[in-house]
């Protein structure tokens, strides 16, 4: 019996002009270089310059992914953008990117689920792709959180970078028990964190933007605990274990979240991809731009099974497994 199934047919990425390095924070706020790497693994992070903006990010990487799978934007059905910094509350970034690409056929919107917001849009265009509605899906996740830092907050500040990523998903009709492309997926949300990570402003509240704040004790436990149980059920809905994983992109938020996830599920270090050293936490952006990088540089090959995860405020959480 025949079954569709989305495999990823393209990537690619887009970072700022500009590399923001720690030495520079020293004179923004009380920080220093050395403690940001012992505390949190960044070492630089790229910010956006007055005419990067997340949708014109976010057109570079999808013109990125398009010519990695050696598509026309025509055969694009649906645009779907994760972000939290978009370029005007409406119209969405996702038709703001649309017509960037001259695209005019199919159809464009976000998704908001913060650092979790690429898994959500992955999922989201699996489940359109399974249902028989769209062909192909171009997932962008695009973030400016420079936009939205209190630069004067040492806890946040020094966390936050921008950039974009972009996968295309395409159907495949497969035999039932053939092992490619998403294999299985689990999203979450738990809105009675929604004050230990959050924007304080909004159009219906303060009629302004607003700035991140975090509670971080929280949010770091929460991280873990909520990553553990996450995995756990995504396996559940596969007929692979935690020892098939031959690489685990996690969303890039510290280093230390990241190494304290990777020994609680008994994933090796060896096999996390690891680019929040030189990218920061670009929210939503952060696992593609992983991706992308470990793709590139020959880590990840054809047939290799990667699990994605992150979490973001919400909180919001999700998983999904994939054969490359």
């Amino acid at each position: 019996m025949k079954m569709i199934r989305s495999i990823i047919k393209g990537f690619g990425s887009c970072l700022p002009k500009r590399a923001f390095l720690n030495s520079e924070l020293e004179m923004l706020t009380d920080t220093y270089d050395d403690w940001i790497k012992r505390r949190v693994g960044i070492n630089q992070r790229y910010i956006a310059g007055k005419d990067e903006t997340t949708a014109s990010l976010g057109e570079i990487a999808a013109r990125d992914a398009l010519s990695h799978a050696k598509m026309d934007v025509a055969d694009i059905d649906l645009v779907i953008v994760a972000t939290t910094t978009p370029n005007q509350t409406f119209p969405s970034t996702a038709v703001n990117i649309q017509n960037r690409l001259g695209m005019n056929n199919g159809f464009a919107f976000d998704i908001q689920a913060v650092c979790s917001g690429f898994v959500y849009a992955m999922v989201t265009a699996d489940s359109y792709i399974r249902s028989g509605v769209v062909q192909r899906v171009m997932v962008i996740g695009s973030d400016t959180f420079s936009r939205i830092v209190d630069w004067s907050d040492r806890s946040t500040c020094i966390l936050f970078g921008d950039g974009a990523g972009a996968v295309i998903l395409e159907s495949m009709k497969v035999e039932n028990d053939y092992d490619v492309g998403i294999l299985s997926t689990c999203l979450r949300s738990d809105g009675s964190h929604g004050d230990k990570l959050y924007v304080d402003g909004g159009p219906s509240t303060s009629g302004t933007v607003g700035h991140v704040r975090m509670k971080g004790k929280e949010v770091f436990k929460y991280a873990i605990e909520s990553a553990v149980s996450l995995i756990d059920d995504v396996f559940s809905l596969s007929n692979l274990t935690i020892k098939d994983i031959d690489w685990f992109v996690p969303h890039q938020a510290n280093s230390r979240i990241i190494h304290s996830i990777a020994e609680k599920v008994n994933i090796p270090i060896s096999k996390v991809i690891i680019t929040v050293d030189m990218h920061g936490n670009t929210s939503a952006a952060s696992i593609p731009l992983a991706l992308d990088v470990a793709v590139k540089d020959g880590r990840i090959k054809k047939g290799d099974c990667i699990l994605l995860q992150a979490m973001g405020g919400g909180f919001t959480s999700g998983a999904v497994l994939i054969r490359w």
